[in-house]
């Protein structure tokens, strides 16, 4: 049912403070990408596969918290901006592209749940759309198709944003929960629901 309303004033703020901590994030992320390519030696290229994920994480965070239609979008798209705007991205505008096609790969298989399923599977399904939709971006801006590493950059980031993007951001939004200041959001009434269904008696629970 929430998914169908609007966002409310609550849902517009918090998806504001996750955008603005993830641009700071992205950014050091990409200091971290510029010490791993060194630590790579003659495989430095790949460096930014294997960290592919942490810069998509934003989208299905936002979208378990708020569980609203194109948070993760949006989100992303905010991340980038605050990146470019405030933090001198060297990728430029650009990146505000590379935002709204990763946001819109990692919250798809939300979407095709109508944004009611969040299941570890769904976070899965999350990282795997995500990444290949980095990888397609890539490819059509880079010619990725053409070199031979390929299948490496595919797999890494696959790999990569199933663990960092999709699983990282279950857990982050659990544990955040488990703080109590998410409390107030889809995810808290969510876990307020489950967790009485948890304790009512076997007896009292409804059959479907």
């Amino acid at each position: 049912m929430s998914a169908r309303r609007g966002l409310t004033l609550a849902d517009l703020v918090l998806l504001a403070v996750l955008a603005v901590v993830f641009g700071f994030l992205y950014w050091a992320l990409v200091q971290a990408w510029g010490a791993l390519q060194l630590a790579m030696g003659p495989f430095g290229d790949l460096a930014q596969h294997v960290l592919a994920g942490g810069w998509m994480i934003a989208a299905p965070l936002a979208t378990y918290i708020v569980r609203k239609p194109f948070v993760g979008i949006v989100v992303e798209i905010v991340a980038a901006f605050v990146e470019v705007a405030f933090l001198a991205s060297p990728v430029g505008p650009m990146l505000l592209l590379v935002g709204f096609v990763q946001g819109a790969g990692a919250e798809l298989p939300f979407a095709l749940t109508r944004y009611r399923r969040y299941g570890w599977g769904v976070f899965v399904a999350s990282g795997v759309s995500a990444g290949l939709a980095s990888v397609a971006l890539g490819a059509v801006r880079f010619g990725w198709l053409q070199q031979d590493w390929f299948a490496w950059r595919l797999g890494l980031t696959v790999v990569s944003s199933v663990l960092l993007c999709g699983l990282l951001a279950r857990v982050l939004g659990d544990a955040l929960a488990r703080t109590g200041v998410l409390d107030n959001t889809a995810l808290g009434r969510a876990r307020r629901v489950g967790a009485a269904a948890a304790e009512r008696p076997h007896d009292e629970v409804p059959v479907a």
